[in-house]
């Protein structure tokens, strides 16, 4: 039963959340820490998110500071930035002290400058500080950012039985050892080195004679986003940094990305939903309002644009009023279509799957497109005619709209994309309003073209 238990995941309830508030508020102090010591740290921070923060701060204060700073980087970023202010220079040090020094860097930079000094200046450990300190100059968006300076690596130069003394050492002061790096004199990387290759080696072997010369590796001010691509690419659980002379510096590990996708995925859905930029639904209303509002004059304005576009055509459409009622049916038709080829290719782009020159690329759309649009075109060509009773030559309009309208955007959809990231501008903002928008203009003015062509008028 025992086991059975350890395997049940845990579930957040209110009953739960009821009797921790409950003990906190009979200050029984000993039931509290058993209850939390048979909790994971992430669910530990996950029942705090629901507490006041009085009560959070109760429960922090009691729980050993090793759980405390691992609780502190699975806290809600909003929840953890009231503890820390709750929390003395002195006790964020204590705290810093136990975690890594990527995770401690990336408590220290959310504080405000200068209680990030009087944090820093609180850290006892001097090698711990000053590779706090080193991680802190570096871009969060850049390798460096994400790196952490705990590793374990060797020299070629040493023997087996040498490294495996020296390794234990090392290995104490890091959480997973993914892998071993081999460094030369100069301490740059040539290589790492299989825990397999080094059990079963002599112990008077060098280990020049045994590590794997091909690695790969990291620039330290390589962009996030291209070390996601990398460490993906090679199914790698951790990657080492290097800087621009090849010196081992660092290294990231995998959950370090994940938590960078995690963030572009968001950012990427954010933008395609038109909202510019990272905003969480507990914002300030004004915080909302800046990030939702210029989509909303774009589409207003693209309202503005179709409406006008008809406008200018009043004439014909007191002898053709039926095609007002097939405006609807070409402004959808297109912005579907766009978004479809544009979040294709975006997707593309942030795999790096986007092969080939962009002509065939167009090209392939096109015919795509035509495919899809005669299909399109006839089923709404035999609804318009026996359905809405339209002339021949009407329903040739709708269809012929269709089949241009649908190849139109899908090229459109598929150029913005790759002309935005060839500029360095997120290809995620054209899946969005900015795609609708232009396509429901380019397909309106399309629209009334060619009923003009078609119709004579």
């Amino acid at each position: 039963m025992s086991e059975e238990k350890e395997n049940i995941q845990f579930q957040l309830s209110d009953e739960l959340i009821d009797q921790v508030e409950l003990l906190v508020e009979q200050k029984k102090d000993k039931e509290l820490q058993r209850l939390f010591s048979e909790i994971h740290y992430a669910d530990i921070a996950e029942i705090l998110d629901e507490l006041d923060l009085e009560e959070a701060m109760y429960v922090i204060k009691l729980l050993d500071s090793e759980t405390t700073s691992d609780v502190l980087m699975e806290l809600d970023e909003d929840n953890r930035e009231k503890v820390l202010k709750n929390l003395s220079a002195k006790e964020i040090a204590e705290e810093i002290e136990e975690l890594d020094t990527d995770d401690a860097a990336d408590i220290i930079s959310e504080l405000p400058e200068d209680r990030q000094q009087e944090v820093i200046s609180n850290i006892e450990d001097e090698d711990h500080k000053a590779e706090i300190k080193e991680l802190l100059m570096y871009d969060e968006d850049t390798a460096g950012g994400l790196m952490a300076k705990e590793l374990v690596k060797v020299y070629e130069t040493w023997t087996v039985a040498g490294c495996l003394r020296r390794i234990r050492g090392q290995a104490k002061d890091v959480t997973r050892v993914h892998s071993i790096y081999v460094v030369n004199k100069q301490n740059k990387l040539v290589g790492r080195l299989s825990l397999k290759d080094l059990i079963v080696a002599k112990s008077d072997e060098k280990i020049s004679d045994i590590y794997i010369k091909s690695v790969d590796s990291v620039n330290v001010h390589d962009d996030a986003e291209d070390v996601v691509k990398v460490m993906q690419k090679y199914d790698l659980e951790a990657i080492p940094v290097v800087d621009n002379y090849q010196r081992l510096i660092g290294r990231i590990t995998i959950d370090d990305i994940v938590d960078v996708m995690k963030e572009e995925a968001e950012k990427d859905y954010q933008l395609a939903a038109g909202i510019t930029s990272d905003v969480e639904a507990d914002d300030s209303i004004w915080e909302l309002t800046k990030a939702r509002l210029p989509w909303l004059l774009i589409g207003m304005f693209g309202g503005i644009g179709a409406a006008t576009i008809i406008t200018n055509f009043q004439v014909v459409l007191k002898d053709y009023a039926i095609l007002l009622s097939f405006v609807p049916l070409i402004q959808a038709t297109a912005g579907n279509v766009g978004v479809q080829s544009s979040a294709i290719v975006v997707q593309g782009l942030a795999n790096d799957t986007i092969k080939g020159e962009l002509l065939k690329r167009l090209f392939k759309e096109f015919l795509l497109g035509l495919v899809n649009g005669i299909a399109i075109a006839l089923v709404v060509l035999i609804i318009s005619h026996f359905f809405f009773q339209t002339s021949y030559l009407v329903s040739l309009t709708i269809g012929a709209a269709l089949i241009t309208v649908i190849i139109i955007a899908a090229l459109i959809g598929t150029f913005i994309p790759i002309f935005l990231d060839k500029r360095g501008i997120d290809p995620a903002v054209a899946t969005g309003p900015f795609i609708t928008t232009s396509n429901d203009i380019f397909g309106i003015l399309l629209y009334f073209l060619i009923a003009k062509m078609i119709l004579g008028f």
